[in-house]
């Protein structure tokens, strides 16, 4: 559409009716917005600083730069980190946000005093910290990645959708993570001093309005319950894609000019700004059938945002379908968060090998080491294509063992420079989806090339290590190798191998099975690698490793329709582990070999240590609640976690609690280069524990790992020297994290589309629920059975009343149920941390939205 057709009239025409969201002001956009100026329409923004006026603001230090975060559940507020990594800086308002939307990095001026923000002691404060989709750090949530189903498997009827490992599960040590709590620890109520309490008591009893404006003012009170507040001056970096999807609607004003040519288009994300855009980009039937649209979803772009408007300009992409069906749903939230689904160009595929089938050239044949004789096989989800690890274990004559990691080769592939190249490290890492997967190669290398498919000859990067049987390791090699897989397990193969040690497995119990290798001598690997993993995984947390476990649903898909039509919790045993430990090995080693030998340009992965802020909270509100948790390192508190909740049947239910809250104060685990940092301390990994860390186990699905390969095969002799110089790996390390995080949330999001689709198709669902954090007038459960995280308003509840009250130092809600029949009284329910609750999970009106209903005391099973 054209800017100009929608550039004049939004002047003349100013809010109209009908269209109030976006116009809401609230305290702090009131005191920010600009005084009217004589002959002009007033701005109801603020013009941006220059790019000088910034560079100097920030030198002296007057200005602060970060990621912008914004509530999703409250759209008016949003915040940013503080430097000080304390309690984080609050940006109250639309104006005082700036036309910035969330994830920009932008530039902030501190307030005046006067105008920051007051925290309320009573426990029902609104939030204090970033509160957003990516709370829980991308580690710590751990990416357990569900596969693309092998479509037409006539063997069984339904596709059932498994994680996979992610080396990124064990780094911050979470498996899963569906829904992050979404308020701050300090909503779960914090402790107040009795002076603080007497003049909440004072405010409620109808107190002197002196004692009331002394709480309120914050100029008369000590800064620890203050938080600081700013306004946005400058957007430095456009990081949110400025694609959303939503709905359109005819302007409320039939008889302005501007209802000629333009439409309204209401974004389903409400910290994205409603836009005008062009009639004439509408579906022609539109204007004259407006309700034929009203649940159809569009894509439209923010191309500008005016100082003068409430509203943006937006650019109408496409139509997507109808709200509340997978396809349509599944490409708005790729658009939403930039990921590039389109197919490979021409340029990228004329740079995989033409002649096929692709034999491995004789040349490089004679330039690795020949492990295609040894029993190596791969074990991974059963619905996996990109098989990128594999593994062998060989008992030696002294007693030891030879055991190796053998990764996919993709960097003999994806040459530097190459259109090949630029494409993957743009994309960065493959997404997967609930029903798909969105490859970061074409699929040609993903599915076949590089994936390490059973009998067939594959080029690997191999780390080999002699150890002892308890996993103490002798010696180490790395280097470029071929081998020729003998079987693919999956996670459930393995499993059965591992609790049936004695037992004799059939061929039609396992996969085809190369004839060079028994199954026994296959079964004895893998015992072999079990005995061994265990021991370093028991070293590992002795070590002080720590790791998150939080529940992790995966789906049944109906083989037909792709529609999910089951779901449960997956299950990480022990043949996850096994996988997990050794790719954990490897990648450590390899961060070593590469640190030792480019210290200037090595990729890294860092994992810093919780934010201060919000663990201080955290563990003020375990000593409320009577938990003796020790946060003083990774390792002591996976110890507490671990062993504080005895065995009995909700222990783990309780821990599952508990292990949401840890997550909260997590920070991203990063990529970065090694010669920009001048604080080696700041390497090293809080969860893993450990100095150096990097990615090298997944180069088919994250291109960090590809970049990795090229410097450990550059330190070994092997491969020519990495051309960037450090800056630039600084950068594609940025790009990687950013994209990582975008990966991340879209995951979640296919997963709450699903689970929001599967309640709509099979609900109502009932389940257990435990209470995770108890507010003034709603409370947040954990849904055990499902895994997924819902709040429960009291006024959604047949009540007669409520009471919020702390019993000792404890947040506790009364609930009185409204008598059944006349003669009754009303039933009391107390709600308290760790209460266990029924609820029933029940679809609502909008398209994917779903409720969380508590049942009635004494209608529990």
């Amino acid at each position: 559409m054209n800017d100009s057709d929608c550039r004049i009239n939004p002047r003349k025409l100013g809010t109209p009716r009908g269209e109030s969201h976006a116009a809401v002001y609230t305290s702090g956009d009131r005191k920010n917005r600009n005084k009217p100026t004589r002959g002009r329409k007033k701005n109801i923004f603020e013009a941006y600083m220059s790019k000088e006026d910034v560079a100097a603001g920030l030198k002296r230090g007057e200005l602060i730069q970060g990621p912008l975060r914004i509530n999703p559940k409250k759209y008016h507020e949003a915040f940013i980190p503080s430097p000080d990594g304390i309690r984080d800086i609050f940006i109250d308002g639309v104006v005082a946000r700036n036309r910035a939307l969330n994830g920009d990095i932008v530039v902030v001026k501190m307030l005046p005093k006067e105008q920051w923000k007051v925290i309320k002691p009573d426990g029902s404060d609104k939030e204090t910290e970033a509160t957003h989709e990516l709370d829980v750090p991308e580690e710590l949530s751990g990416t357990c990645l569900p596969r693309e189903p092998v479509k037409g498997d006539a063997d069984r009827p339904d596709v059932i959708i498994e994680a996979q490992f992610d080396d990124n599960d064990a780094e911050n040590g979470q498996e899963n993570s569906q829904n992050v709590l979404a308020d701050d620890i300090k909503k779960l109520s914090m402790d107040t001093s009795e002076k603080e309490r007497d003049a909440e008591r004072g405010c409620a009893r109808g107190a002197k309005q002196d004692d009331v404006s002394k709480v309120n003012n914050p100029r008369l009170l000590q800064e620890k319950f203050l938080q600081r507040t700013a306004k946005v001056v400058c957007i430095l970096e456009k990081k949110h894609s400025r694609a959303t999807t939503g709905f359109i609607k005819l302007l409320a004003d039939k008889s302005s000019e501007l209802f000629k040519k333009c439409a309204m288009f209401s974004p389903m994300d409400h910290r994205v700004p409603r836009a005008y855009v062009s009639l004439a980009d509408c579906p022609p039937d539109f204007v004259s059938r407006p309700e034929d649209y009203s649940s159809t979803l569009f894509i439209c772009r923010i191309v500008d945002w005016r100082e003068d408007s409430n509203f943006a300009i937006g650019q109408m992409a496409k139509s997507l379908g109808q709200a509340g069906e997978i396809e349509p749903e599944t490409e708005g939230i790729l658009t939403e968060y930039g990921v590039d689904f389109s197919d490979f160009s021409q340029d990228v595929l004329e740079c995989l090998p033409q002649s096929l089938p692709w034999v491995i050239p004789p040349t490089e044949l004679a330039s690795r080491r020949d492990l295609r004789k040894e029993c190596i096989f791969t074990i991974d989800p059963s619905t996996a294509r990109d098989l990128d690890d594999a593994l062998s274990c060989k008992q030696l004559p002294d007693g030891n063992l030879e055991v190796g990691v053998h990764i996919a080769d993709v960097s003999y592939f994806v040459l530097e420079g190459t259109a090949l190249d630029q494409v993957a490290s743009g994309r960065a890492t493959s997404v997967y989806l609930v029903q798909k997967v969105i490859p970061m190669l074409p699929r040609l290398l993903c599915e076949e090339l590089c994936s390490l498919n059973p009998m067939k000859d594959r080029l690997t990067f191999s780390v080999m290590w002699k150890m002892t049987p308890e996993g103490k390791i002798l010696d180490e090699w790395f280097g470029r190798t071929v081998i020729c897989s003998c079987i693919k397990l999956s996670y459930d193969h393995a499993q059965s191998m591992i609790e049936n040690p004695s037992k004799v497995f059939g061929p039609e119990e396992l996969p085809p099975v190369s004839p060079q290798h028994p199954v026994d001598e296959i079964h004895q690997a893998v015992l072999n690698l079990h005995r061994i993993a265990r021991h370093l995984r028991k070293q590992r947390f002795i070590d002080g490793a720590l790791r998150l476990d939080q529940l992790k649903l995966s789906f049944t898909l109906d083989k037909e329709s792709g529609m999910p039509q089951g779901c449960y919790i997956y299950q990480y045993r022990d043949s996850n582990k096994l996988v997990e430990e050794f790719m954990l090995l490897a990648n450590m080693a390899v961060a070593h070999q590469i640190y030792r030998s480019f210290p200037q340009q090595a990729l890294l992965r860092r994992h810093p240590p919780p934010q201060t802020k919000m663990l201080n909270d955290l563990m003020e509100f375990c000593d409320q609640m009577g938990l003796e948790i020790d946060f003083s390192s990774a390792g002591a508190l996976h110890k507490s976690l671990n062993e504080m909740f005895g065995a009995d049947s909700y222990a783990e239910a309780r821990k599952e609690v508990l292990t949401n809250m840890f997550s909260r104060p997590m920070q991203m685990a990063l990529y970065f280069c090694a010669g920009v940092l001048e604080d080696e301390t700041l390497f090293r990994h809080y969860a893993l524990n450990v100095p150096l860390y990097t990615h090298f186990t997944s180069p088919i699905r994250r291109f960090a790992d590809i970049l990795v390969h090229r410097l450990l095969s550059a330190s070994l002799g092997s491969g020519r020297l990495i051309r960037m110089r450090k800056e630039a790996i600084q950068k594609q390390a940025d790009h990687c994290n950013d994209r990582k995080m975008a990966s991340k949330r879209v995951q979640e999001l296919s997963a709450d589309l699903f689970f929001a689709i599967f309640v709509r198709e099979c609900g109502p669902l009932e389940s257990e629920a435990m209470v995770m954090g108890v507010l003034n007038k709603a409370f947040d459960v954990l849904v055990l059975r499902f895994g997924v995280q819902k709040r429960i308003y009291c006024n959604a509840l047949p009540l007669t009343g409520f009471r919020f009250e702390k019993v000792g130092k404890k947040p506790e809600l009364t609930l009185l149920w409204e008598p059944e029949t006349p003669e009754q009284e009303a039933a009391p329910q107390v709600i308290t941390i760790f209460t266990l609750v029924e609820v029933v999970l029940t679809s609502d009106s909008g398209p994917l939205k779903y409720s969380a209903v508590l049942k009635r005391p004494g209608q529990e099973k």
